[in-house]
């Protein structure tokens, strides 16, 4: 995330929007993004407590078309372990792209339309990172007879927060229509919008896709209410870690099984047992025997945040695994971090230790998320 130089990066349709915000622009998977306007922990605290608008056009969203939804549902489940056949019109689905080990190619969203003459239609998000390498799969391996689509130009904006709901109904009758994890399409001020009750704060919020050359324009008409100030990636950053949730690269990826990245709810339950996905036998076996690592949330003592690459280590000062994901909490009031130790290490409250800088610190295994999830199911 780190990084000043933004020359030769790709930009979203905001990017000149960003800088007249004030934000501070670093190099994020190959897109100059906004790190930060007024603060980090400003921004977190804004999200948790009213709305900010997050620019998350960098992601990658795809749509996958074949002749109904179950044949369109069944060649992704040959790619995925999530229930795909059994979406509804207009349901969510957050699941994983595997490989033959079982490890993780990327998390990703499937959202089924629930619009007229849109049966047969699936929609992913995919990504930044990992968006062309992942529709390069989807080209491979599925059947040449369905149609791919990439639409790597359109905008993609996250308004999260518990006051996110009051600033669309302003435009839009969909808060009090959509559920957590449902989504549909809509008009605002002229604009075709496609609204989804998602994102990845812990809060209520909604993410909208909208074509490139209305971004300035949606953008401008949400941060102009009171309610909504605009928020980067550093607190994106520290309100996911909050909320319980991986970010790919760091706390999962081609190495890592769901199982122990504590992602199986991403595997449907009959799927669990009837397979018929990539790495489907090694995915079933962790799941009979036990992930022999996993994922634990540790909050740790001081304020000093345990980042990334931090060993953990046990009383003979022996590594014992490694934080994945680490940073202050603002909302916690300490440091919090993702971090692989054996599995019997991480029952909760379990005793760790983490080195930061030469310096033991020390942490206790937690439940996660951090802090409750506020989303609204209707």
């Amino acid at each position: 995330m780190a990084g000043a130089q933004t020359e030769n990066l790709q930009t979203t349709p905001l990017n000149d929007t960003h800088i007249g915000w004030g934000g501070r622009m670093v190099g994020f998977a190959g897109y100059s993004m906004p790190v930060q306007y007024k603060g980090v922990i400003a921004e977190h605290e804004q999200t948790r407590s009213s709305a900010s608008l997050f620019d998350v056009s960098h992601m990658g969203q795809v749509i996958v078309t074949g002749p109904d939804h179950e044949t369109t549902a069944q060649a992704l489940e040959s790619l995925m372990p999530g229930d795909l056949v059994g979406l509804n019109p207009g349901e969510m689905r957050y699941t994983l792209l595997l490989n033959d080990e079982g490890g993780i190619e990327d998390d990703l969203i499937v959202t089924r339309p629930c619009e007229e003459g849109t049966d047969g239609v699936l929609m992913i998000v995919f990504n930044a990172g990992r968006k062309d390498h992942d529709v390069a799969i989807l080209r491979e391996k599925l059947d040449p007879s369905l149609k791919i689509e990439t639409f790597w130009d359109k905008a993609l904006m996250a308004l999260q927060g518990p006051k996110a709901a009051d600033v669309l109904a302003r435009y839009c009758d969909l808060p009090s229509k959509l559920s957590f994890m449902n989504a549909a399409a809509t008009t605002i001020e002229g604009m075709e919008v496609y609204v989804s009750r998602s994102g990845y704060t812990g809060e209520d919020g909604f993410e909208l896709s909208v074509a490139a050359d209305d971004a300035v324009k949606l953008a401008e008409l949400l941060v102009g209410n009171d309610e909504v100030e605009p928020a980067g990636l550093g607190a994106r950053d520290s309100l996911r870690l909050e909320a319980g949730l991986c970010l790919y690269g760091h706390d999962m990826d081609d190495k890592r099984d769901p199982i122990s990245a504590g992602l199986i709810f991403a595997i449907g339950k009959g799927r669990r047992v009837e397979g018929g996905f990539p790495g489907a036998s090694v995915i079933q076996k962790i799941i009979k025997d036990g992930a022999t690592q996993k994922r634990a949330g540790i909050r740790f003592e001081g304020r000093m945040p345990v980042r990334e690459g931090a060993e953990i280590v046990d009383a003979d000062g022996n590594k014992i695994g490694v934080v994945t994901s680490g940073t202050f909490g603002p909302t916690i009031g300490a440091p919090v971090a993702f971090g692989y130790v054996p599995a019997e290490l991480a029952k909760l409250g379990t005793e760790l230790t983490a080195m930061v800088r030469g310096k033991p610190v020390k942490g206790t295994v937690e439940k996660l998320p951090f802090t409750p999830a506020n989303y609204v199911r209707l």
